[in-house]
């Protein structure tokens, strides 16, 4: 299996901009942003990274005095946004909002996704972990993770559930899913989460992971069913209802991250800015509680520790993607 490309090589700093030297670089880093910054989401609109990329790049914009202005760019799971991601300029105009399924799931289970994301973004900082839910539409039968491995297991790969498209966190949960139950449903892959969910929604597909806060509203209302959470614990938006581990998978547990990156060269100075900057926003209270209240639980770290956890999770996901068979190609 292809490991995507990805070189382990380490991101490059400042200093390889050519002919410029530290002091004019500090120089021109002190007048920055001097007009708006470009946010890249490589993710369709109102998917759970856009939720709070935006509600982080939001109070971002009043302390940087710049509007950041969002830009989502769904399309391949998220490999078209990466690329033009990659190719813009380094000079703190651009950054992405990104998670960790196409920083460290997609490189490694297709061949070729056209980015390195160790070599070609700078780490700013990791803005949430993202929990997801095992949902259903109303009239689907199973109301649980057991009736549903019943219902699988009895029609093998009749029962379809909806992604955000190939390699997408839906489509990695689902497949970790299976692996765990050794049932086997049938993958039918959107161009990006919003359209897979509202065909749940609408019926025209069974069942999906999600990431929250996605399903809450819906769940009120009676438009979705949720069988399980499938994160370690329960999520305090919905307390009530049981893990996917504790339904009998045990050990079950997957959750996402949400992340904001720069292209490699961008300015160190530039990138402590932007990270002092989300930080702030996620420890403001207001904006603290608006994400703990959409079921997000905030992260804030430093560039250096976002550059650990990536590596981390490259390597947990090549695990997965050899022991799951998952290759894309």
């Amino acid at each position: 299996m292809g490991n995507g490309g990805i070189s382990r090589r380490a991101v490059i700093g400042a200093g390889a901009l050519g002919g410029m030297g530290f002091a004019p670089l500090s120089a021109w880093a002190q007048g920055w942003p001097d007009h708006p910054i470009r946010m890249i989401v490589p993710l369709a609109a109102a998917s759970a990274v856009d939720v709070a990329a935006r509600l982080v790049a939001d109070r971002m914009s009043e302390d940087l005095g710049q509007s950041i202005v969002v830009e989502n760019q769904p399309g391949a799971s998220g490999i078209t946004g990466m690329r033009t991601g990659a190719r813009a300029t380094a000079d703190g105009y651009t950054i992405l909002g990104v998670n960790d399924s196409i920083m460290a799931m997609l490189p490694n289970m297709k061949d070729d996704v056209g980015y390195d994301p160790v070599g070609d973004f700078a780490p700013i900082t990791q803005l949430v972990t993202v929990n997801f839910a095992l949902i259903a539409n109303p009239a689907f039968p199973a109301s649980n993770v057991r009736e549903l491995i019943e219902l699988a297991r009895q029609k093998p790969g009749s029962i379809d559930y909806g992604s955000g498209g190939p390699g997408s966190p839906q489509h990695v949960a689902m497949e970790l899913f299976m692996r765990e139950t050794g049932v086997k449903l049938n993958h039918v892959p959107y161009r990006g989460v919003t359209p897979a969910f509202n065909d749940v929604v609408g019926g025209h597909v069974p069942v999906m992971i999600v990431g929250l806060p996605a399903p809450n509203e819906f769940v009120a209302m009676g438009k979705l069913k949720l069988l399980a959470i499938t994160s370690a614990k329960r999520s305090p938006i919905f307390p009530d209802t049981p893990t996917v581990a504790e339904q009998g998978v045990k050990g079950f547990d997957f959750t996402t991250y949400g992340a904001f990156v720069a292209p490699a060269k961008t300015p160190p100075e530039i990138v402590a800015k932007l990270n002092a900057s989300a930080v702030k926003a996620m420890r403001d209270p207001a904006i603290a509680k608006k994400l703990t209240d959409l079921g997000f639980e905030v992260i804030a770290n430093s560039p250096a520790e976002f550059a650990v956890a990536l590596k981390d999770g490259i390597a947990k996901y090549g695990d997965l993607a050899r022991s799951a068979h998952i290759h894309l190609d």
